[in-house]
């Protein structure tokens, strides 16, 4: 439904009136740390656990967009281990040709972001040591047996491994994701990169959220708009 944006925030407001005020409160608070300076790009994903762990992940620590590329898997959420995150971020699906990772990168890159590669087999930099100065990122996990594709490896920016000093070669995914949103977030915050959404993404999410807990929200939707129009 397309939305004047004029008047998203009267409608914010009225449906807002529909929502308990601790819900509402929460929305408010939590809405104040999400990000899309950092964002995450999942690559084939065929493990509902393992992509679903990352959703989670990406909740707690404030990402609002998850890229999601279907090539040979479609990406699938397991509700036990996503408790929901879901419902609260944005997932952006890849998959409308068999390869669908060039388009995902171009439309990053289009969007300002740098593609950083995570993988164990090339160390142009750490964890630790990546720049969030320079500009959004996109952090590009691929799956656990094959790792990232050639087309993936070849549209990075950079490539990124979390230092490990053990025999096993790598994280888990979803233990990758987790480390590496942690540390990432943690430095973001603690800078001077504007790295919040913009007043505008502020309201679009909210409304987004407030749609998804409120029964009847579209007729509702619907009634104020038919009011905002004039006989």
């Amino acid at each position: 439904m397309n939305i004047d944006p004029k008047l998203k925030p009267a409608l914010l407001e009225y449906l807002t009136g529909f929502v308990s005020d601790n819900k509402r409160t929460k929305f408010e608070a939590i809405v104040q740390q999400r990000t899309r300076y950092v964002t995450v790009v999942l690559e084939d994903l065929y493990q509902p656990h393992n992509a679903s762990a990352v959703l989670r992940s990406c909740d707690c620590f404030g990402i609002q967009d998850v890229h999601i590329i279907e090539n040979a898997n479609t990406y699938e959420v397991n509700p036990d281990v996503a408790l929901g995150a879901s419902k609260w971020l944005n997932l952006i699906r890849y998959n409308t040709t068999e390869n669908n990772t060039p388009e995902a990168i171009a439309t990053l890159k289009t969007k300002g972001y740098r593609i950083v590669a995570t993988t164990p087999h090339r160390s142009e930099v750490t964890l630790q040591q990546l720049d969030l100065n320079q500009g959004p990122v996109a952090l590009l996990f691929g799956t656990e047996m094959r790792g990232l594709s050639a087309d993936a490896l070849a549209g990075a920016d950079e490539f990124m491994i979390i230092p490990m000093v053990g025999f096993t070669e790598s994280f888990n995914i979803s233990v990758s994701a987790a480390l590496s949103l942690f540390y990432l977030t943690e430095k973001l915050r603690n800078s001077s990169i504007p790295w919040q959404l913009s007043a505008e993404e502020q309201i679009d999410t909210k409304l987004d959220w407030v749609r998804k807990v409120v029964k009847s929200s579209e007729g509702l939707i619907k009634d104020f708009l038919r009011k905002q129009t004039p006989e």
